[in-house]
Formats: C-alpha cells, structure tokens, sequence
C-alpha cells in the first residue's frame, strides 16, 4: 500500500553508443509526478534491470554480462562487480523468488542463461544455460529464436521463457540445488506474433502476454497446483488505438502495484494503453489508448500512487509524464519533459525496502 511518507527512486537504463553513461538515478516527487535526477552510474548499455530478491542489490545487463550494484539505504548505488554470461548480452533479467538464482534472456543468441547468486550480492558461476532452436516466420526480425523475457512464475514452481523468434513461451523447471532447466511444456502462440513479455497478475492466478507483431496482450488462467503447469487463454486485446496498416511493434507491459490496472506501449502508433484487471476472472476492460508525444514507448511505469504515468520515448530521447483519470478514460501531459539519450528500462523502488 502507498504512504505518503515513504520516498522512492526510479532506476533508468540507457543505451551507452551516445551521450549516455549508464543507470540514471531519479528521486521521485509522487505529490506532482515527476522526477528529479540524482546521479548517474556507468554501465555500459544497460537494457535492462532487475532487483534481487531481498531488495539489497540491483542487477544490469551490461556488454560485459550482467553488471552488479548494492542498493544503499538512500536509494543510490555502488557498483560491486560484473560476471561473463558464457554468451551474446543479453536483454531480460529476473530472479527467483528464493533469491537463489538469476535468469538471463538472450534475444540475439536465443539462449536462457542461469546464474548462481551470493548472499552478498555477487554473482557467481553460470549454473545452465540452454540455446532455444527452431524457425518462425521469415520475417527479418524473427527467423529463428530471440528470447525477449525470463520470468518465473509466482509460485516459484517453473520459468517461462518467452521467445518471440519462434512464437513460443518454453516452461522449464530449475532444479532447486544445481539451477538445471529442465523443458516440460511450450505454449504456442499464433505464428508470427512475436510474443515479448508476460506478466502475472497480482494473485498468481493470471498471466497477460504483449505480442510485438500482432499488436495484442493475451490473457491466460494459471494453474501450478499439479505437476505440470496449465495456462488457458481467455482474452485477446489489442494495444492500438487505429487498426490501420501502418507499421506497429507493442512494447512495453507493466501492472499496477495494486494489481488493478495494466499498461503497455506501441511503437509505431506511438500510443499506451490503460486496461482494468477484474481480478475474479483476469481479464481486461479498456480504459484509453491515447498517444505519448515521442516516439518509440520502450517501457513504462506508473507512480506508487498510481496517479501518475511515466514513458521511455527511446527514439525521440526522452522521459514524458502523464496524469490519469482513470474515470474519464483521459492522459493529461504534465510537466517538462526529461532529455535522456535513448531510455531503455525504467524500475520503481520504495527506498529502504529490503528483507533478510
């Protein structure tokens, strides 16, 4: 729940080939929805971000592997160490609901990658890594696998892998001391539709799925109470607001931390879309679809109030803000926007939120 007392920051990944250095470091006014930039770490191109499980260290892609940082009690970082993936950079990071192990998603070598993590924060060795094979379509961008999500299910009991190369989404389990993946399912989803992230709902019992290609978020019941895990689609809704021919790639996928809302992205359309959860039966209810002022919406996130939308325009080199009525089904732009050199990733967090 959001208290006003608490104080947050907003952790920025950049593409580094420019003017950019690195992770953007952001304290966040949630009163008048905006951020005020505090520092900047150097990481070299970091795509994206993920924090571990205990809330102590946060995690980068980097051209070296993955880079590590401890996350002080004021919300700024320490750079500790940087470990080889035995592979391509990647472009996806998650951990395990232990704090146990981190996954890695390569979208340009197709490989999963799993990688043991200290107490102290460090990484350790590579402990799996497996190489997705296949064809899709023969579209440029997905003739063969590029896996563009890692993310493990909310009661910890398998990985999905989502692979928007070959359309599918590979269910592993990870052997709990020797971080083995094991393939026990695929769920297919429609050729050429480049699945690229999926989310789980609040409860566990939902799963919501953005396609790149055909412009949809599906919406999935899911089951891990037995040995293998069911995941039924119920929904299919699409992210734009004209269903024209013009070029299009949905983007971003973000839940609100209450659970109530989704959010994503189109480039192309240059649009976001806000959708209800209705939590008993997990699907979505359209609220608007309304253009971002820029250009390519690579990622989002809303404030801890959920007043206030923040958007990545990666192209047009910048960070735009976005005050929702979610009753008028209405996004007001609200200040100026923040210059930064091609955004990637942006990931809230409460300052000074850690377990044992």
């Amino acid at each position: 729940m959001y208290n006003s007392n608490d104080k947050y920051v907003a952790y920025v990944g950049t593409y580094t080939h420019g003017s950019s250095i690195g992770i953007h470091v952001y304290d966040l006014d949630v009163e008048n929805g905006y951020m005020t930039e505090r520092n900047v770490v150097p990481v070299n191109n970091a795509s994206h971000v993920a924090k571990s499980n205990n809330g102590k260290y946060l995690y980068s892609i980097a051209d070296e592997g993955v880079a590590v940082m401890k996350i002080e009690e004021d919300g700024g970082l320490t750079p500790i160490n940087k470990v080889g993936i035995d592979g391509m950079r990647g472009c996806f990071l998650s951990t395990d609901k232990k704090g146990k192990f981190l996954f890695v998603g390569g979208y340009h070598d197709g490989k999963v990658t799993v990688v043991h993590t200290h107490s102290d924060g460090r990484l350790g060795r590579v402990m799996d890594g497996i190489f997705h094979k296949g064809l899709g379509s023969v579209a440029e961008r997905n003739f063969r696998p590029h896996i563009s999500c890692v993310m493990p299910t909310p009661d910890n009991k398998f990985l999905c892998v989502v692979d928007s190369g070959v359309d599918h989404i590979n269910i592993y389990t990870v052997n709990p001391a020797t971080g083995r993946l094991k393939l026990v399912d695929i769920l297919r989803c429609k050729l050429e539709s480049a699945p690229r992230w999926i989310r789980f709902s609040r409860d566990g019992k939902f799963a919501y799925v953005i396609c790149e290609h055909s412009n949809e978020i599906l919406v999935y019941t899911y089951d891990g109470s037995g040995k293998m895990p069911e995941f039924e689609l119920v929904q299919k809704v699409p992210t734009y607001m004209d269903n024209d021919e013009n070029a299009k790639a949905a983007s971003a996928l973000k839940i609100s931390p209450s659970g109530d809302y989704l959010y994503c992205s189109t480039a192309g359309e240059e649009t976001v879309g806000i959708f209800r959860i209705d939590h008993e039966t997990g699907m979505l209810t359209k609220i608007c679809i309304l253009p971002i002022s820029g250009k390519y919406p690579k990622d989002l996130a809303v404030f801890p109030d959920e007043k206030t939308l923040v958007v990545l325009n990666h192209e047009s080199n910048e960070i735009r803000f976005f005050h929702i009525d979610y009753e008028k089904g209405l996004m007001v732009l609200k200040g100026k926007p923040i210059h930064i050199e091609t955004p990637n990733c942006i990931l809230i967090s409460k300052v000074g939120e850690f377990t044992e």
